[in-house]
Parts: structure tokens; sequence; C-alpha cells
């Protein structure tokens, strides 16, 4: 699926918004999916989930500031200053109703951005949530996501991932490690009003069954599903189950008049 794309600045910051159609964003009055990459990739991991979901609603990837060739931010970002800036480059795009989909440290980016605009984001999918208590330190981090690609990915999905690595640059992706790994995940979700979907593949090693139950009783409208047969990057291996689940949530838990 071709996506175009266009530049969004907000907060002295620049990253990408992208979708697929015509030659401006689409937006009409249902609520749009905003998927959010992690930590070094892109929307390229995202797009087979994209292509699903954009069937049957507007779809958008964002590619964050400092990743995926946008230029580098001149300091260390928060998670909150990317929430802030997912927040303000929507608004600036006239997305102002929306499902938050972020996997693995876009999780931590979607749940800050739902935080900084609470009465747009109508609900919240959290994919591969990190960082999981087991590995609360860089070397435990490192070896499930080793792990995680070697015994649970495909070849095609390594594929985006790793280059989209080397597109980011060691720099960049070091300035932002201690700052997913200091993260809260289950601290912040807490003060999240939107219903929560944690979603992860039954093979991930990086977000484990235990944690990805707990976040989802974090909240008083969450929802566990496991995918199976996958690994960390579910939704390339198995997109079509990964947007039902997607689907099926947002359904039922839509604000009703």
């Amino acid at each position: 699926m071709k996506l175009r794309s266009e530049t969004v600045h907000a907060g002295g910051l620049t990253g990408r918004i992208l979708w697929a159609g015509g030659t401006s964003a689409p937006h009409g009055g249902e609520p749009a999916y905003v998927l959010i990459h992690g930590i070094g990739v892109s929307h390229r991991y995202l797009a087979r989930l994209h292509s699903v979901l954009s069937a049957s609603a507007p779809t958008y990837s964002l590619d964050l500031p400092g990743f995926a060739g946008t230029p580098k931010p001149g300091r260390q970002l928060s998670v909150a200053d990317y929430g802030a800036f997912i927040a303000e480059a929507l608004a600036a795009c006239g997305i102002t109703s929306y499902v938050l989909v972020g996997h693995s440290m876009g999780v931590q980016f979607a749940i800050e951005a739902a935080l900084a605009a609470p009465e747009r984001a109508e609900q919240l999918v959290l994919m591969g949530p990190v960082v999981d208590s087991r590995h609360r330190s860089v070397r435990r981090q490192s070896l499930a996501l080793f792990l995680d690609a070697l015994l649970a990915e495909t070849p095609s999905s390594n594929w985006a991932v790793f280059t989209d690595y080397l597109r980011c640059g060691p720099r960049w992706y070091l300035t932002e490690l201690p700052v997913m790994m200091a993260y809260r995940t289950e601290e912040r979700l807490r003060s999240v009003a939107a219903p929560v979907l944690v979603l992860r593949g039954e093979r991930d090693r990086v977000a484990g069954p235990d944690w990805s139950r707990r976040l989802a009783r974090a909240v008083p409208q969450g929802r566990f599903v496991e995918i199976p047969g996958a690994g960390h990057v579910a939704q390339h291996l198995r997109p079509d189950a990964v947007a039902e689940a997607i689907r099926s949530f947002v359904t039922a838990t839509a604000r009703r008049a």
C-alpha cells in the first residue's frame, strides 16, 4: 500500500504524518486510528496493520522526531515531550477524535498523548507494552529483544526493524533508551480515563503475559488480548488478527450518546 506523507511541526519539533488515499490528509467525523511506532523504528513495521485498518476507518501513521530520517532534536526528549508533540501535531492536522495505537515504546508515547489531550483520545491500544517489570535493566531488555528477534519474528519484520535502527542511528537511539527505561508505564497508565486494550503476541519475549495482564487491570476499562503464534511485532505477522481485536474493542467501548 502506497502512503502519502506530510511534514508536521509542533513544539519546535518536526515529524511526519502518513495516510493512504488523496493528496491531503482525509478525515471525517468518526474517530481515526493513529499508529505510533517505538524506539528506533518508523511507520514501516506498522504498514500492514495500517492497510487493514484503513479499509474501515481513517488511519494515520506517524514518524516521530529523531526517527525515520526526521530531524534530530537538539536535546533529549522525554516521553511527555513526544506525547505533547503527537497531540499538537494531530490537532494541527484537524484530527480531533482518535484511537491511539502504540507499539513497544510507542505505548509510552500513546499514554502521554492521551494524557495531553484526554478529550480527543477515545480509546487507547497498547501493543507489546514496555518496559516489562522483569526487564528493568538495559541488559535484560536487550536480551529479551534479541531472543524475540531470533525465535519469534520473521525475516521481513526483522529487516524492517533493524534497517530502521540503522536509519535512526546509535546516537539518537542511545539518547532515548534511558528515557524509555525510566518511564513507569503502569503508574502513568492509571491516570488515563479512556478504555484501554492491552495486546501482545503469544510468543512475545519483550512484553510478558503477566505484565500485560497487570496493565489491563490498572484501568477501570481495561481489556487484554493475546495473538496466537506471534512475537513482539505481532502487527506485522498477524495484521488481520490484530486489526480485528482492535476493531472489536473499539466497537464494544465506543462512547454512547
